[in-house]
């Protein structure tokens, strides 16, 4: 692998990406297609929304390009036309609303179909399930994946930071592991350099958000990245990278479901959200996010060679941010 080719191609990423968002948001004013705030909103003012129509386009044609020069698996080239596909499908809900139904025979449909290409498909538990077992929650999994991606993207920058954090986590684990058949470094930088920039532009206070057109195709590209390196014998990293996510989005929908509320519609009661309410900016509840995604990484790294050491290390750092972020709440609540 050529590590100038790849460097260069990083860059480009970044640049375009940061350009492209400022053209959207321009297009987005301009159109006047923009997310009114309402009672369940983190935000008080009118913003356009749909900065994905600019990430999602550019790292579709990023990780092709990178499939084509031989740098990534050719396996990547069916998910990202599922991916735009869903993107094209989301645009529509963002522009006026589908169906639940609609919307998740789309992600599940687009699921059935990535399995065929998740490397390891069928060991993706490492052997604890048989192969049908293991499909069906991998399936499972990954539709969870890609709907708390777009839950959890409910305040400026956080999963601009997220994505980021997960895409440049995943370089370096494919980096340490000196695993070059995965394209998980190429792929994984791209990922995290197309974040960086749209976070530009949607770091606090946002001048434009993400929109299911943005959120859901990530969250399927994401997911489908890390099932793959799973796959490979990878899991802990795979659990690690994108573990604040789970499990806020985990325990909250729980919450919600325990009470017998929706959990499809929007809400202001993951831990995140609950810290911005209690009076700490946005900026300041995603770099609280960012440090615990660096300690992330780190154990990641750490996860190739002690798995379950660095696993639960990774649940004690993110057992602890959500302390961090939720006792906010419960000392204004008390006030």
């Amino acid at each position: 692998m050529s590590f100038t080719v790849v460097a260069e191609l990083t860059f480009l990423c970044f640049v375009v990406s940061l350009v492209a968002t400022g053209g959207v948001l321009w297009w987005l004013k301009h159109r006047q297609i923009l997310d009114e705030p309402n009672h369940r909103s983190s935000h008080t003012n009118p913003t356009p929304r749909g900065g994905g129509l600019a990430l999602v386009p550019i790292l579709a044609v990023a990780w092709a390009g990178l499939a084509a020069l031989g740098l990534a698996p050719l396996s990547t080239l069916p998910v990202i036309a599922v991916a735009v596909a869903l993107a094209m499908l989301c645009w529509r809900d963002d522009r006026g609303g589908l169906p639940v139904l609609q919307r998740f025979g789309a992600q599940f449909v687009a699921i059935l179909f990535g399995l065929l290409f998740v490397r390891g498909a069928g060991h993706v538990f490492q052997g604890l399930l048989p192969p049908v077992l293991d499909y069906a929650a991998t399936a499972l999994i990954w539709l969870w994946f890609v709907n708390l991606f777009n839950f959890m993207d409910g305040i400026d920058g956080i999963t601009g930071g997220q994505t980021a954090a997960i895409g440049f986590g995943a370089a370096l684990v494919a980096f340490v592991s000196s695993d070059p058949n995965s394209g998980a470094l190429p792929l994984g930088l791209a990922l995290g350099a197309a974040a960086l920039g749209f976070l530009a532009w949607n770091w606090a206070p946002a001048k434009l958000f993400m929109g299911d057109v943005g959120s859901i195709p990530l969250g399927y590209l994401i997911g489908w990245l890390m099932l793959s390196m799973a796959g490979d014998g990878h899991w802990a990293p795979a659990l690690i990278l994108p573990l604040y996510y789970l499990v806020d989005a985990t325990i909250t929908l729980l919450r919600r479901a325990v009470r017998f509320e929706r959990i499809w519609h929007a809400h202001r009661e993951h831990f995140y959200q609950r810290a911005v309410q209690s009076g700490l900016g946005h900026g300041a509840v995603v770099l609280r996010i960012l440090a615990a995604d660096l300690l992330l990484v780190g154990l990641a790294v750490l996860g190739l060679d002690w798995p379950w050491i660095a696993t639960i290390l990774a649940i004690v750092v993110v057992g602890t941010l959500l302390w961090e972020l939720g006792r906010r709440d419960a000392v204004t609540s008390e006030a």
